[in-house]
């Protein structure tokens, strides 16, 4: 009777247990080969293929195919192919890549879209001081630390800051502009730099910032709205490198134009006619929309003081002179048009490393990615005492299998010999302090990759749209190996099969509606060398086989040699040497030729006849005896009941 009520106790329990159980979200539709498909993967496929339909495909009728599809991919699995080095290193490579949009915090990224189309909203008048950026440490700094001197003694009022542009700028406009740029737009300048001329009052001047160009301070001299958009016509008469006297002459053919112009001219015509810039020119000098910042200040000044339908009077540039007329004029354009361009411009500037920092902090908090301090200092301290870091202490350090960060999870652990094993190459001439720098800098980077691999290799079991898409490759290289093995290159390499499929279905290809002239042509240069080869030919009894290596090695390039199929009407050459009509000219290098081993035929007598069609029917009979083999070879299981939900959700929407 216990065992009775025991039993009956956990029926219950396991009711109880079924009951309350979440529904999986994502069922197993199918094995194939004992290997479980999820729902998801199949939906994914099946959705992205009848979005390239013209008509939905039947889920059914879908299935067969993917059925297949699977089969397949588990026979290149079979076979090994998963496993050798070439795919594991290209699959690799494919995961990285597909695995970056996912290891971006999207938050930042919209929010940093965001800020920059506001922005974009306002335009900045700087100024900048800009020292050079050498190489090596001891230099960088200096140079560094100049800028900073120049910068206090300008704000403490004891220089001026034209002069000391003038004086220790590298830019090359500061001659002229004595360091003053006017007003320039978010995007059109490194990050740090347009960072600092956005977050520095008017009238101070911003702490030293880094780009790729340089060290740099900003003075920030007037903020304003965005002037917008225009659109304008220009004529250039250009004047750089000339002398007076040809400058001279342009300006007055310059004024003559605008002369023109005033007295009812067509700008369009004029402009094709007589503007200097090739790349506007052709379009009656129409330029594209632009904005603050994008053109010479003269230029960009004139554009935006003009009315729309209104023509400048001539000015100059550093380029020569010109006449603008305006065409249009708008103000930035919306959110929902600008977010792809900045997107774009994002990913050419430093810029884009904000959302992947950001989630990499996530990604440290998420696999709680731990460094040991107290390792840490004691490998300052070793190297201290040391008081050098060279190949004694690096080997040394080498071989330290101290754990020096932790991750939670199957994750790897990482010891100090893994951090120096990682050092830059120019470790053995680092002091103390560069060494344990050097030691840091690589420590944390270290930790943000560790917690980033962790992150991808648990994408695709936390990420379903992840998932189906690193399967949709790595199957995809997998069929691709498999289908090359099976079909495609033994329908090349299996002469004897290909041959025995051509002799068995003859009569499929005796389609023919004219007879073909079959053989070689042989071209020369001249009628003694053609007359030569065919002699050659004779008396050497040359098989077909061998009658291009033999021609050239006897003649050299003097002789060439084509094996023909030709039907009358598809070659004038074949018609004047097989059927009888007028032979043509020769012209050019081959000025004779003669036929070798010729023959009209009816219909195809070898594959080599009808090699495309035939090598097409020949594998695809190869897929067809593949995909039987691999039916017999692999069980498929399909779970109907997903099956049948599925469809049902399916065939509702």
């Amino acid at each position: 009777m216990k065992k009775v009520l025991l039993s009956l106790t956990i029926a219950a329990l396991g009711g109880m247990s079924v009951t309350a159980a979440p529904k999986d979200a994502d069922p197993v539709l199918m094995t194939v080969n004992k290997k479980p498909v999820k729902l998801s993967e199949f939906e994914y496929l099946y959705q992205k293929n009848n979005a390239q339909q013209l008509a939905t495909q039947p889920i059914d009728e879908y299935l067969d195919l993917f059925v297949i599809y699977k089969l397949k991919v588990a026979d290149a699995e079979a076979a090994g192919i998963a496993d050798n080095d070439a795919f594991v290193n290209e699959y690799a490579g494919y995961k990285r890549d597909l695995s970056e949009p996912y290891l971006v915090d999207k938050a930042s990224r919209d929010s940093l879209v965001r800020s920059i189309y506001e922005r974009l909203k306002t335009e900045v008048d700087v100024s900048h001081i800009m020292v050079e950026r050498p190489y090596g440490a001891n230099a960088t700094a200096s140079k560094k630390a100049l800028l900073d001197s120049l910068r206090t003694e300008i704000v403490a009022g004891r220089a001026d800051f034209a002069t000391v542009a003038d004086t220790y700028s590298i830019d090359p406009a500061a001659k002229q502009n004595h360091g003053h740029m006017g007003y320039i737009v978010a995007g059109a300048f490194p990050y740090t730099f347009e960072d600092a001329a956005y977050n520095t009052a008017v009238g101070e001047i911003s702490p030293v910032i880094e780009t790729q160009f340089g060290y740099h301070i900003v003075k920030v001299n007037g903020i304003r709205d965005a002037q917008g958009q225009v659109k304008v016509q220009h004529i250039l008469k250009l004047t750089r490198g000339l002398n007076d006297a040809d400058q001279a002459n342009k300006k007055a053919k310059i004024d003559s134009i605008y002369t023109v112009l005033k007295n009812g001219g067509d700008f369009y015509e004029i402009a094709k006619a007589e503007s200097e810039d090739p790349g506007s020119a052709r379009n009656g000098g129409e330029l594209d929309w632009f904005s603050t910042g994008r053109m010479v200040p003269e230029f960009e000044a004139a554009s935006f003081a003009l009315a729309n339908g209104e023509i400048s009077e001539p000015f100059a540039t550093a380029y020569g002179y010109h006449i603008v007329k305006r065409l249009d004029w708008k103000q930035i354009d919306s959110y929902e048009d600008m977010a792809p361009r900045i997107n774009a411009m994002i990913d050419r500037d430093d810029r884009q490393y904000i959302p992947v920092r950001a989630k990499i902090r996530q990604l440290r908090a998420k696999y709680n990615t731990t460094i040991r301090e107290d390792i840490v200092d004691d490998v300052r301290n070793t190297i201290a005492q040391y008081g050098r870091l060279d190949t004694t202490l690096v080997a040394r350090l080498v071989n330290d299998e101290r754990i020096i960060i932790t991750l939670d999870g199957d994750n790897d652990e990482i010891t100090v010999g893994d951090i120096f094993a990682a050092l830059p190459s120019h470790f053995s001439a680092m002091s103390p302090d560069d060494a344990s720098g050097s030691f840091l800098q690589r420590l944390q980077e270290v930790a943000d990759e560790a917690s980033v691999n962790a992150e991808r290799e648990n994408l695709a079991k936390e990420n379903t749209e992840y998932r189906n898409l690193l399967n949709e490759y790595r199957d995809g290289m997998l069929l691709f190996e498999i289908s090359d093995r099976n079909v495609w290159t033994r329908s090349k390499e299996d002469t004897e099969g290909i041959k025995a499929y051509f002799e068995a279905n003859k009569a499929k290809y005796a389609t023919w509606t004219a007879p073909k002239f079959k053989g070689y042509v042989v071209f020369a240069t001249s009628d003694s060398i053609s007359n030569a080869a065919q002699s050659f030919i004779a008396a050497n009894s040359i098989s077909n086989e061998k009658l291009v290596e033999a021609l050239r090695g006897e003649f050299g390039k003097d002789v060439k040699v084509e094996r023909v199929l030709a039907a009358e009407g598809d070659n004038s050459i074949i018609d004047g040497l097989a059927f009888g009509k007028p032979a043509p000219s020769p012209t050019g290098k081959w000025i004779a030729y003669f036929a070798h081993d010729g023959k009209i035929i009816d219909q195809p007598e070898e594959v080599a006849d009808e090699r495309g069609a035939i090598t097409t029917d020949y594998q695809n009979e190869l897929e067809q005896e593949w995909i039987k083999s691999l039916k017999k070879k692999y069980k498929v299981k399909v779970n109907q009941k997903v099956l049948k939900e599925y469809k049902a959700k399916t065939e509702t929407k």
